[in-house]
Parts: structure tokens; sequence; C-alpha cells
């Protein structure tokens, strides 16, 4: 009989009728998957075949809009879910009412794999397995409408010691990835065991089967600083284990996290799912197109667009869409750029709140910023040769590779904002969502007299979900928003020859550390912004609390539209 290996999770969730879902399992073994509602309602698709693995995406149809119900996974006509010996509940979908008069969006990123239960957790309790209890805890309480998830969903280059323990076994037995690194992934099926560990954790897919999810990558879901530069590039390709290092992480990330970004619609068109569905085994058309994205990333656009009523969502790809050339660098490519600029001004007067998902900030520190921008300078030789050397093995030890280090496109994207914000009908705001760096803030620029959008304008950043940040870092980010600081960049700026931006920004909040998750609800043409952590809790009673007592304690809320 069909077993269940991950899964299920509730991906796309259609708003603009309320009726349809998808739903996305791993089985282990080829089946017919099918999802059945309580109360009418469901869909079934055959798996398909990846290097071994069987997976399947349903289309749930059939759905009422402003409802949730309950749903089960069935395997060959067997119910796999939940299991008949689990406490884990059904998944439940829930649809927006059409029209929706709002969304619920929480966001965050960077999460290392929560440790097995019982096992002490090094960097603290993991926020989203805290949200999720509290879910459960309380089913009716308040819940995002969409977790949108910014990068670093698993960490291919920084694995647990259990994950060790099975690359050195996998390895002997198989007789692969011998050149590989013995701590990293090193092809499609090392991929799969970093999948199995994070979402296999209890909680967390408890969490993921009744949540619907965003993803986009960013480094470390492949390695590192992936892509910072040219030269990087070309060292990386030198090295015997790269290729199939980044052939599996393309791989796995269209399987585990690309398709079910992708609405229905955008399924049936596209060109490289009908194959893999149609093929008795789609390795190898899989394979070809990850090998085309390598060679050439312009052929594969990995950002999408989400409508969530009157909310937008444009997630923007800032690692494989990149412009490398030191004289040319752009964090997108020419065809990204345009289509993020088409996608942030269609339908005018259509939305009330735009949302730019980017895993790296748009508006970092100041002095990180201009710390930025003249390495930068330096690497395209403002300075000389000797000067570019010294930038290009800087950029790599201070993962300096912002939007700020590619400065065309800060200013691209700085303009975008800024006319959108500008028009007639403008959102009444326009924030960028970003993680990566650890700690999470506030910022809000300031535009020249007369030049102010009627939008406020926010760069929102929120991570990590699960892991730590050295307290020299910690020290840094808190300095590098002084007063003293921002003057040292402008030193730095002025060495590099570097021009000011046509903006100036400042800390709203933040930044503050931990495990924690940001949460906007967009009701109308109002914005509220909270901010939670998950918090170890000893000696406090068990409500809100996960299976090692933590709990989800506020930090911060504000209204980002008072006085708008």
């Amino acid at each position: 009989m069909a077993g269940l290996r991950l899964g299920p999770l509730v991906r796309y969730v259609d708003w603009e009728t309320g009726t349809s879902a998808t739903v996305w399992v791993e089985t282990d073994r080829a089946c017919t998957v099918g999802v059945a509602c309580a109360g009418g309602g469901g869909g079934t698709a055959r798996t398909f075949l990846v290097a071994g693995h069987h997976y399947a995406l349903v289309v749930v149809t059939g759905l009422t809009p402003g409802s949730a119900v309950e749903y089960e996974v069935v395997l060959d006509g067997e119910r796999a879910w939940p299991p008949a010996d689990s406490p884990l509940p059904p998944g439940t979908l829930r649809t927006p009412p059409v029209p929706a008069t709002g969304a619920v969006v929480a966001f965050g990123s960077c999460r290392w794999a929560a440790p097995t239960e019982g096992a002490a957790d090094p960097v603290g309790p993991d926020v989203l397995d805290t949200l999720a209890a509290r879910l459960a805890a309380d089913p009716a309480g308040d819940r995002p409408d969409v977790l949108l998830l910014l990068g670093d969903q698993v960490y291919a280059d920084e694995t647990s010691a259990a994950t060790r323990a099975w690359i050195a076994r996998h390895r002997r037995e198989t007789g692969t990835g011998a050149a590989a690194p013995p701590d990293q992934v090193a092809d499609y099926e090392e991929y799969t065991r970093l999948y199995d560990e994070s979402w296999g954790d209890p909680d967390l897919r408890r969490l993921l089967s009744t949540v619907p999810t965003c993803m986009i990558f960013d480094d470390h879901d492949v390695i590192d600083d992936w892509n910072t530069s040219a030269a990087w590039v070309a060292e990386m390709r030198a090295t015997p284990w790269w290729h199939e290092r980044i052939i599996g992480g393309l791989m796995s990330y269209w399987v585990y996290q690309h398709i079910g970004n992708l609405s229905p619609a955008e399924l049936a068109e596209d060109e490289l799912y009908a194959a893999v569905l149609a093929a008795d085994d789609g390795t190898e058309a899989l394979r070809a197109f990850a090998e085309r994205a390598e060679a050439d990333p312009a052929t594969v656009r990995w950002s999408y667009r989400r409508d969530f009523g009157r909310t937008r969502l444009l997630m923007v790809d800032t690692r494989a869409a990149r412009v490398l050339e030191e004289r040319h660098r752009a964090m997108l490519d020419a065809e990204e750029a345009d289509w993020l600029r088409e996608q942030a001004f269609d339908d005018p007067g259509g939305v009330d709140h735009l949302l730019v998902g980017t895993s790296l900030p748009w508006l970092l520190p100041p002095m990180v910023h201009f710390a930025e921008g003249w390495h930068a300078a330096l690497c395209r030789g403002e300075r000389g040769p000797r000067w570019a050397r010294f930038g290009e093995w800087l950029r790599r030890r201070a993962d300096l590779e912002h939007w700020a280090a590619f400065t065309t496109s800060f200013h691209r994207l700085t303009d975008t904002i800024a006319e959108v914000g500008r028009q007639d009908a403008a959102p009444a705001t326009v924030s960028v969502l970003s993680g990566d760096v650890h700690h999470a803030y506030v910022a809000e620029p300031a535009w020249p007299a007369g030049q102010r959008p009627r939008s406020r304008v926010f760069q929102l950043t929120c991570s990590p979900l699960h892991n730590a940040v050295p307290l020299v870092m910690r020290m840094s980010f808190r300095f590098g928003w002084s007063r003293f600081a921002k003057a040292a960049g402008h030193l730095l700026a002025r060495h590099g020859r570097v021009a000011r931006p046509a903006i100036r920004w400042e800390r709203a909040g933040g930044p503050w550390f931990g495990n924690q998750l940001m949460t906007l609800t967009l009701r109308g043409r109002t914005a509220r912004l909270r901010l939670e952590k998950a918090d170890a809790g000893a000696g406090r009673p068990r409500r809100d609390t996960d299976r090692e007592g933590a709990r989800l304690v506020r930090v911060m809320e504000r209204d980002l539209t008072e006085g708008a």
C-alpha cells in the first residue's frame, strides 16, 4: 500500500473565485493521490516520478468561498492523512470571501530544520513550530491567510549532525558524491534528505497542511553567496562537485517549492510541468531544464505574482536572475526587471497594498548600504586593479551582495516604487518584504520635497525563523544605524566615487533579534504590522505553547497607515 512521505502542503488558494486550491505531497511509490473535503469538493492526480521519488500536486475544486473545510489525503483509495494512529488533525482548506475585504500575510526567512523531539535546540524554539502549536490550541483564533517563506528554506551548506551521518552512509552505499564536502549536500538525492528533515517535523507539517505558502529561494538553498560575482561563478564551475550540486538544487527547488507557487492556470500552460507529468520518468526533462537554467539564467523566470484580493504580491528572484559582469552588474536581468515594473503598474487603482517579496533587503542600515556601494565601485575598477582585487576578496568574506551592491538595480527599484506610489490611484502602502540578515527592523524612506509618493513606503525585514546571529553581527547591525556609522559610510562612498541615492531612510523600528515572524494585517486601505518572537517560556503556563513549552511573544505592533 502506498504511503505519504511528505506533506500535505497547502500551496495555492484561488482568491479570485474562492473555489479552488492546490495540495502538494510526496509519496513512497507511484499511486493516485486524492484530496477529499468534508461536505464536498476535492481532486485527484497521478504521481509523477523524479529521480526515484514520487510527487503530486492535486488541484482541489468545488470549494465554497469564505469557508474552512477539513480534508483527507487518500492514496489509491486508502486514507493516508491524517494517519489512523496519529494525533495530527486533518488538514484544513480555507478560502477567502469573494470579494475579499483584506488579507493577513505572515513572512520570514532562514529556517534551520528543528531538532527531533526531545533534543536540545541550540538556537532556541522554532517560530513556525510555535505558531503551529498556537493554531492547534485555538483553531478559531487569528491565523495568517498566507505564509511567505523568503529564502533559506533548507541549508544545503550547513547540515545537521544527523544529516551529515546520513550523507556519509549514503555515499558509502552508492559511491556518489565522493568529491563533495562531507558536510554539504552533493546532488538531488541528498537534497531530498534536507526536505525530509525540515518538512517532516510534525509541528511544521501540521502548519503547512492548513496555511497556504508562497516560497522563493535564497543562497543557502544552494550555497552561501550563490552568484555573488562572475569570478565566484567561474571558480565554482571549475570545482568538480559543483555541477551536480547546482543541478540538484535547481531540480529540487522546482519540485519542492516552485510548482506550488503557481496557479492551476499557470501550471496548465507550463511546458516543463506538462512534460514531467506525461513522462514515465520526468528526471531527464527536469534535468535538461536545470542544465539550461544554470547555463543561461535568463531562460527561466522564478519570480511570480499572486493577488490576494486587492493586495498584490510580486515575489522576486534575486539570486538566479543576476547579471554579474562587473561593468553591468544587475540584481535582475533586463527582462526580469521589465516584468517587475509591468506587474507593479498593472491594473491602476485595483491594488490597495503592493508587496514586493525579495529575500535580500532593499534598504539596509545606511553604513552597510554605503559600504556595499563602495565595494561595488572598487570591484568595477573605479580605484584601479589593486582595489578591484581587494573588493572581490572583501565581497565574499563580508556578504556584500544586497541591492546596494547592484547600484543600477537599487535605483531602478527605488524609481519603480516611487512612480507606483505617485499615481493618482496609488496603493495605500508599498512594502518591500525581506529576510536574510538574521534580525528584524522597519525602515521608512523619505523623498525630496515635491517627490514624495502618495503611498506609505516601508522596508520590512524579518529573519530568522529558526537560526542564530553571532554577537559581533548584532553589535554591527545596531551600530550600522548610528549617526557616526552613517558618516563613516558617506566617507566610503566618497572614496568609491559613489553618488548618493535620491532618498534618505531612517530606522522606524528595531533592530530585533531572535526567532521571529512578522505579520501584516491588511483591511481595505489600512495596514497593521505585528512582530512576534518565539520565547522558550520557562516556568510559564502552557498557553500558546509547543512541545517545548515555547510561546509567541508580541514584540511590536503598529499601524502603518496612521496619518497617511
